[in-house]
């Protein structure tokens, strides 16, 4: 049989009262017992003195009435007293937890109440001058989301992204960083898609590149905002490459030059190495065009396959323009085409947009359609085989390359024609978003809003590789 053995902790033994300490209590002991005894005293002759005054005094009986009445009030203030430290004293064990004061409100975490701001400054590059644009910041209750420096020479510029109260106005912004210390101040409304990190933006934007040629436009872009972009034949022509203030000069080692030009904001040379980076990833890779497709069935039954061209359709694209009769062409190039392979030349390069192709069972291409980058907006074109026409390829096609824009973050697009092209002004009808319209000489630009047709729009490829 096992037998149990109960450990008891071991106790610390109660250490003997002092000397000192046994004399303080005797002390303590003698001057209660002496207070207690004199309120004996007390009450004994209290109590005589109202006998006396009750039994031969001439107001016996009021004195008894008051006495019972002070009772009658002692007790009713008790009752009172009692209740109201029930209600407003801590509670006891037993009493159920009350709730939670609510915590003052911080209009920086309400975030209707708050706008989303992007600042750029430029600040001396001395200890202190950063943390004295952050100071006037926290007074106002501006909270840094997030914020990144490029260094000049003389100088750095520290850009933030910032949520400011509403009632702080683009002015109210810039005054507080130019008390701050700061100059060359520039202010703009940001959303929630500007707070994504630095780093991991330029890797996607490198990814989507690597993938397609015709991204490095859209990636530029997007990394510097609004801004111009051009590609020159010669970098000789155009200045030496770099930042000049609001151009930035990128060379391409073919020989062309792409130049960016933003008004609103100067170029930093950080800037500049990561729109290098970008160009020479691009080239490295040389010619690239995913291969996406989608298949297109024709009410009458035929078999068509939508998808990306470039370089290597030339011939087949040249074939289908000698099938095409000059008044189709004169509508699609303005006017009768006399070099159709140099104009191919271009329009299948995906480095100037993107080019679709309506293929047949047989390998022949019927019909084709351009996306070309040009600054914030983009130029579409529709080609279509007169035998192939009035069957909704153009139609197909539009609205393939008007999802495409805006998922390159373009969202006006617009085509160039005769104002006699009918077909082409009932194919942008039929996108189903706001059109202006400009007639000059006959020639007649549609320009196309996609953002409010975006839901009418449909997915350009079913599966996209690397997306």
């Amino acid at each position: 049989m096992e037998q149990l053995t109960t450990t008891e902790a071991p106790t610390t033994p109660t250490p003997a009262p002092s000397r000192a300490q046994r004399r303080g209590a005797r002390t303590h002991r003698w001057r209660r017992d002496t207070v207690e005894l004199a309120a004996v005293f007390l009450s004994v002759t209290a109590a005589d003195l109202v006998a006396t005054t009750v039994v031969h005094g001439p107001a016996g009986p009021v004195v008894l009435a008051a006495s019972a009445l002070a009772l009658i009030a002692t007790a009713l203030f008790h009752s009172w007293w009692s209740h109201r430290h029930h209600l407003h004293g801590p509670p006891g064990p037993d009493a159920p937890a009350a709730p939670p004061a609510p915590e003052p409100k911080d209009p920086l975490h309400d975030f209707a109440q708050t706008a989303l701001w992007r600042v750029r400054t430029t600040v001396q590059d001395s200890p202190g001058s950063l943390a004295r644009v952050c100071t006037a910041f926290a007074e106002r209750q501006v909270n840094i989301v997030s914020m990144q420096s490029h260094p000049l020479p003389n100088g750095t510029v520290d850009e933030f992204f910032v949520r400011a109260p509403q009632s702080l106005t683009r002015a109210d912004l810039a005054a507080l960083v130019a008390t701050a210390g700061g100059h060359d101040i520039w202010t703009d409304p940001a959303d929630a898609h500007d707070l994504v990190d630095v780093p991991t933006h330029v890797l996607a934007l490198a990814t989507r590149t690597a993938l397609d040629a015709a991204e490095l436009p859209v990636a530029l872009r997007q990394l510097f905002g609004q801004c111009t972009i051009r590609q020159y034949p010669g970098a000789g022509r155009r200045g030496p490459a770099g930042v000049d203030g609001h151009v930035m000069r990128l060379p391409v080692p073919s020989g062309d030059l792409i130049e960016l030009t933003r008004p609103h904001l100067p170029f930093t040379p950080t800037e500049f190495a990561r729109a290098q980076a970008l160009v020479e990833l691009d080239t490295l890779l040389g010619p690239r065009v995913p291969d996406v497709r989608a298949r297109l069935t024709l009410p009458a039954g035929a078999d068509l396959t939508v998808r990306r061209a470039d370089a290597d359709d030339k011939r087949a694209a040249l074939a289908m323009h000698g099938r095409c009769t000059p008044e189709t062409l004169r509508k699609r190039y303005h006017g009768p085409v006399r070099d159709a392979d140099r104009y191919l030349d271009h329009l299948l390069d995906a480095r100037h947009g993107q080019a679709l192709a309506v293929e047949a069972a047989d390998g022949r291409i019927v019909a084709l359609g351009h996306l070309m980058w040009d600054d914030d907006s983009a130029e579409v074109a529709v080609l279509v085989e007169d035998a192939w026409q009035r069957r909704g390829l153009g139609l197909d096609l539009m609205r393939r390359m008007s999802a495409l824009a805006l998922e390159a973050g373009v969202e006006t697009v617009y085509a160039i024609t005769h104002a006699s092209n009918t077909g082409l002004i009932s194919t942008m009808r039929r996108l189903g978003a706001p059109l202006d319209y400009q007639v000059e000489d006959g020639t007649l630009v549609i320009t196309a809003h996609l953002a409010e047709a975006a839901e009418e729009l449909p997915v350009p490829w079913p599966t996209r590789p690397g997306r």
